[in-house]
């Protein structure tokens, strides 16, 4: 069975899971018709599965900034191109809710993830773009900030608590000007 195959039955049982932390390594394996030791060779352990799923599904949205149009792609201003990346991601989130569940209460943390520390780096260099002069560690907390308004957890709670979607983006673009401008008169431009 391929790799694909299996993140496709791991990518269904996540999808179903009420809870997706209850979603085991013995039910993948079962799903995918094979045995759970071809799952630890293929991906290591439980949060290597779960990082492999996300890659495969963040695919396109990392292609898109990397060389996609505007507004994601590397044509775009860094201003502008860090509102739209952090709207795609929450687009994103909200598309694979029970995915980024699982992923970000994973053992190891999502912070520790591949696909954190490439959103992480690629916003440090926007914000360090933005403002030159910018000092790494501060355009990097400044990434780190605008990067935990987007953890799974607290969207859900803002959408269990009477928040819209558009509610959210419009937060989250505001949250990420602010942020952008703040760091802007620190250093200038």
């Amino acid at each position: 069975m391929s790799r694909d195959s299996m993140l496709a039955a791991a990518d269904a049982l996540f999808a179903d899971a009420d809870t997706p932390q209850t979603v085991s390594m013995d039910a993948i394996a079962a799903a995918a018709g094979v045995g759970k030791g071809t799952l630890f060779r293929a991906f290591g352990d439980r949060d290597g599965l779960l990082d492999s799923l996300a890659a495969a599904k963040f695919l396109p949205l990392r292609t898109a900034v990397e060389s996609g149009p505007r507004p994601l792609g590397p044509d775009t201003p860094a201003p502008d191109r860090i509102v739209a990346f952090l709207d795609a991601v929450l687009t994103f989130k909200l598309e694979n809710r029970d995915l980024m569940r699982a992923r970000e209460v994973a053992s190891t943390g999502n912070l520790r993830s591949e696909r954190y520390r490439w959103m992480h780096g690629l916003l440090q260099r926007l914000i360090q773009d933005a403002a030159t002069g910018c000092a790494a560690n501060d355009a990097g907390y400044a990434a780190h900030a605008l990067l935990a308004t987007l953890h799974i957890d607290l969207i859900d709670e803002l959408l269990t608590t009477g928040h819209s979607v558009e509610d959210i983006r419009r937060a989250q673009a505001a949250q990420a000007r602010a942020v952008l401008g703040g760091v802007v008169r620190a250093y200038g431009r």
